[in-house]
């Protein structure tokens, strides 16, 4: 046993120092404010443009295209005090990272130049799209199509679905079908850049044929929006093609598919931060609440619950973490992010769930800040995968992994 060990620590000194200023932030600009960006669905501007001055769009981009250069660990540290803030500021990076996920892993030189340095300030915005109104799970289901004109373009035709920044976004990585007949239907789609208007629902000139449907209205995560994208005989350059027509033609499902694993650790992470933020209501309010001439927290059933729920967001965390670290280290973690994705985003649910009840009726009241969070937690088992694809991810992998 060591004589002097060093004081245990999760996280690196710079690290540290981050998530301590991205708490500020959240603390200061982005709390006192989602209560009224929510109840208005209006866009949070303002704490955009701060995001954009701290350098937020850029955590994962390489200094030498003008970002922070930072790994996945660090940026799913933040991912959480943005989400324990309120998780629609953590949906409009989201989208933005999975982007600049694709274009450092995928895209050619050519195409990181052009688009990266613009992505690291927040100057342009990406979204990303993989569903379709008649399929979400079954992304090998896919209708939309592009088609090879006489003049080296593509053509884009169809309809896609639940798009997070697909009105205020300058570039969409959309999946969509080149050949229809492949003989597995994976082989026969590619990612494509699209490049559209940022705000605009009908984009003109050399964009026209993208356009932008008015965003639907949804339960919670409220404003940021969620969209349809319409591609109507929509002409793309073959050079937007992800990693270039040679590299990138009917190479877009395995792409996409690897943008989820990080996607994955980033909905986990907000997992983790939306549980955490319910846990500290609950056990602020819990303290403050007196029944019986005493604080509720003192009855045995409260603290059972706020044991169980302080559980859950540590096993989330290490889950998340454990996912995004190996990631860092090169190795898989496509079944450690199904299983952090599953987990934290079930304990988010499950945490927000619990201090609800803790509040009682007034849990029930939009003054309070619990109804926010209990209407904004059930994304969080849908988006990137339902708990049951996750489940069948991580069923799968496993027998994969221990094949007798």
């Amino acid at each position: 046993m060591a004589v002097a060990p060093a004081p245990y620590t999760e996280k690196t000194d710079e690290q540290q120092a981050i998530t301590e200023m991205v708490r500020q932030f959240a603390d200061e600009q982005i709390l006192p404010n989602a209560e009224h960006y929510d109840h208005e669905d209006a866009f949070p501007e303002p704490i955009v443009e701060q995001m954009k001055e701290l350098g937020l769009f850029g955590v994962t981009i390489p200094e030498e295209y003008g970002g922070m250069g930072l790994d996945l660990t660090t940026y799913a540290m933040i991912v959480e005090e943005l989400s324990r803030g309120w998780i629609s500021i953590s949906g409009v990076v989201n989208t933005h990272f999975i982007g600049s996920y694709l274009l450092m892993k995928f895209g050619n030189e050519e195409q990181r130049q052009k688009y990266l340095p613009r992505m690291a300030t927040g100057e342009i915005r990406a979204a990303f799209s993989l569903s379709e109104p008649e399929l979400g799970s079954d992304v090998q289901a896919i209708k939309t199509s592009a088609k090879k004109g006489e003049d080296g373009k593509y053509e884009i035709n169809g309809q896609k679905m639940w798009v997070t920044n697909g009105l205020r976004s300058d570039l969409v990585f959309v999946l969509v079908k080149t050949d229809p007949n492949a003989e597995k239907a994976h082989r026969g789609m590619t990612c494509f850049i699209a490049e559209k208007s940022p705000g605009a629902g009908e984009n003109t000139g050399e964009l026209a044929g993208l356009n932008v449907p008015p965003q639907l209205k949804k339960m919670g995560y409220k404003g940021v929006e969620s969209t349809e994208l319409v591609f109507d005989s929509y002409r793309c350059p073959a050079e937007n093609i992800l990693g270039g027509e040679d590299a990138g033609l009917n190479k877009g499902f395995s792409q996409m598919m690897d943008a989820l694993e990080v996607g994955r650790v980033n909905v986990a992470a907000r997992g983790v931060g939306i549980a955490q933020r319910a846990l500290e209501l609950a056990l602020k309010y819990s303290q403050e609440r007196k029944t019986f001439g005493k604080p509720i927290a003192e009855h045995q059933a409260i603290q059972f619950k706020l044991a169980d729920m302080a559980t859950q967001v540590d096993a989330a965390r290490l889950l998340t973490l454990r996912a995004a670290r190996l990631k860092d280290a090169g190795e898989r973690s496509d079944l450690e992010a199904g299983m952090a994705k599953l987990f934290a985003s079930e304990a988010g649910r499950f945490c927000v769930e619990e201090s609800f009840r803790i509040h009682g009726g007034y849990g029930y009241s939009k003054e309070y800040e619990i109804e926010r969070l209990y209407r904004d937690a059930p994304l969080l088992l849908i988006g990137e995968g339902t708990s049951e694809i996750q489940r069948m991810v991580i069923g799968r992998k496993l027998l994969q992994r221990h094949k007798i």
